[in-house]
């Protein structure tokens, strides 16, 4: 709803968003963008292992034709979730804010994880969002809160924001409990999210060593670990459906979340997520092939 809300202000009906072809606001929010907020998305397939929409910025974009509809605002995701977690430096941000800035575009960030960004850059969030002009971030996910996610913006932009969240059914009362646990987030979940980070490079490491899965853990910078099960013979869905993760196409998504913990008595959730990829894998190897006919081929 956060990022809905944020484009349902920058644009009008008929305007285009760009934004990349794997970003959470092209892939799983609904098409909302097309069918609440009357958006067009302009989906930019990725140059790079990260989202790069603003490079496909041009003059054209900000300029009305009277047969072609209006660009309106850029949606960037820091850290990018179906890209593996990547993270786009600052300096590309505000390269590309200074490009759709000059041609009359609002930039909004999808930060549900910025604060994952934050962690593997070193930087802080207040850096890093410094020149987009709208941003959402998660209270769950990385920071570990129950529920919650809330966006930021100049005070007209809140003002507005409010008037949406409501008419799209977000209006809540008595939500003190849910605000304690978000404020708990806030003050101590950033400070050990590179504990997550070593987290999910354990299990890719441990993950590059099992045969019939494709992995690079060199590419794994954040809390999300993506591999590639084809050589496997199963998809992901099927994969996922042995090893109760989430799944897409022939990639297996998984993220380390903040209870995880490889020292203590917390040790078990990364090797137990090992242990169900490689006997999964071996459950695969085992099964009994059907033999194909002549006469089916």
């Amino acid at each position: 709803m956060g990022n809905l809300i944020a484009i349902k202000i920058w644009t009008h009906h008929g305007n285009e968003v760009v934004c990349e072809d794997r970003s959470h606001v092209n892939l799983y929010e609904l098409a909302s963008m097309s069918a609440i907020a009357g958006c067009m998305p302009r989906a930019v397939a990725a140059v790079t292992t990260a989202s790069s929409p603003g490079s496909r910025l041009s003059p054209q974009s900000g300029r009305r034709f009277i047969t072609t509809r209006k660009t309106a605002l850029v949606c960037l995701e820091n850290s990018s979730n179906m890209a593996g977690g990547t993270v786009y430096p600052t300096a590309r941000v505000d390269e590309i804010c200074d490009r759709a800035h000059a041609l009359d575009l609002k930039v909004h960030l999808d930060g549900a994880r910025i604060f994952n960004a934050a962690a593997a850059l070193g930087d802080t969030v207040a850096n890093m969002t410094r020149n987009v002009d709208s941003v959402m971030f998660c209270l769950s996910k990385g920071l570990g809160a129950p529920v919650g996610s809330m966006i930021l913006g100049s005070r007209e932009f809140i003002d507005r924001a409010r008037v949406y969240r409501k008419m799209f059914g977000g209006g809540m009362r008595q939500v003190g409990v849910i605000a304690a646990a978000g404020l708990i987030a806030l003050e101590k979940s950033p400070l050990r999210l590179h504990e997550d980070h070593a987290n999910a490079r354990h299990l890719a490491e441990g993950i590059a060593k099992i045969p019939g899965v494709k992995i690079d853990p060199a590419g794994v910078k954040t809390n999300i670990v993506i591999f590639d099960c084809s050589a496997s013979g199963m998809n992901a869905l099927n994969f996922a459906m042995r090893c109760t993760s989430a799944a897409s196409g022939r990639r297996t998504r998984l993220s380390t979340p903040s209870a995880w913990s490889r020292t203590g008595t917390s040790a078990a959730p990364a090797s137990i997520a090992l242990e169900r990829i490689a006997d999964a894998l071996e459950l695969e190897q085992s099964r009994p092939r059907t033999q194909t006919r002549k006469s089916d081929a």
